[in-house]
C-alpha cells in the first residue's frame, strides 16, 4: 500500500481513535527494526517504561538481548510541562545522535500537542520540533489521537501537514449489520505512488495484519 514500505529518514504519522492499535503498529515498527541490527528508541508519554516492555513480551517478543542496548524506552510526564517540553525539544535529539538510532516512535505524539495553550503557539513549537527531527538520521513514527468530533483528523489537525506520511486507522460500523472492523488508509505520502484505497486489518497477538487483497464494502 506504500510503494515498498516508510520512506528512511521520513517523519510519519499514525492517526487513530483508542483501540485501534497505534502502539501495536509502533511496537511493531521498531521491533523489525531490531530484527535488523537497528537501534531504536520508543518515547511513551502514557504508559511507563516497564509496560512498554511487557506489551512487547507479550507478544512473544524476546527482548532481553536488546533492553538498555540497541532498545530504548523513555517515558515522559507530560504533566510537568517544563520537563517534557525540554526533554521533546532538546534532549530527544541529543539522545538520538547518542544512540545512532534509526527508528523512533512518540506515542503520543498529541499529548504533547495538548501542553501549548494555543493554536498558534502549539503550531510554532510543533513545526520547529519537526524540522529538528528532519536533521536527525532516523525514521519517526508519531502517534496521535483523532479529534473527538472528526474520525478523519488528529486532536489538533495538525500532524497531518507537518508529517510526510499519513495513516489513518478507525472503526467501520454499518448501519445495517452489528459488527465493527478496523480500516486503515494511507491518507497521504511524500515521495511515492501510495495506494488510495481502503483496507481491512486486524490486530493480533504479535502483529498487525492489514488484508491488502480484501475490500471494503
Amino acid at each position: 500500500m506504500m510503494g515498498g514500505g516508510l520512506i528512511p529518514g521520513s517523519i510519519n504519522a499514525i492517526v487513530g481513535t483508542y483501540g485501534t492499535g497505534k502502539t501495536t503498529f509502533g511496537l511493531q515498527f521498531i521491533w523489525e527494526g531490531l530484527l535488523i541490527g537497528e537501534k531504536v528508541i520508543y518515547i511513551s508519554l502514557e504508559e511507563r517504561e516497564d509496560r512498554i516492555y511487557t506489551y512487547m513480551e507479550e507478544k512473544g517478543w524476546d527482548i532481553t538481548p536488546y533492553k538498555g542496548k540497541s532498545l530504548i524506552v523513555v517515558r515522559l510526564d507530560p504533566s510537568d510541562f517544563s520537563l517534557a517540553i525540554n526533554s521533546i525539544r532538546n534532549e530527544l535529539p541529543a539522545l538520538i545522535r547518542q544512540v545512532g538510532a534509526r527508528r523512533v516512535v512518540i506515542d503520543p505524539i498529541s499529548l504533547f500537542e495538548d501542553l501549548f495553550d494555543t493554536d498558534a503557539v502549539r503550531r510554532r513549537e510543533m513545526l520547529r520540533f519537526v524540522e529538528d527531527m528532519r536533521d536527525q538520521e532516523c525514521t519517526i513514527i508519531m502517534t496521535s489521537e483523532t479529534d473527538k468530533s472528526d474520525p478523519y483528523s488528529s486532536r489538533h489537525n495538525l500532524i497531518e501537514y507537518l508529517a510526510d506520511t499519513v495513516i489513518l486507522l478507525r472503526y467501520d460500523r454499518r448501519e445495517d449489520r452489528n459488527d465493527v472492523y478496523l480500516t486503515l488508509e494511507v491518507v497521504k505520502m511524500r515521495r511515492s505512488a501510495h495506494s488510495r484505497e481502503i483496507k481491512p486489518y486486524e490486530i493480533q497477538k504479535d502483529r498487525v495484519l492489514v488484508h491488502t487483497d480484501a475490500t471494503v464494502f
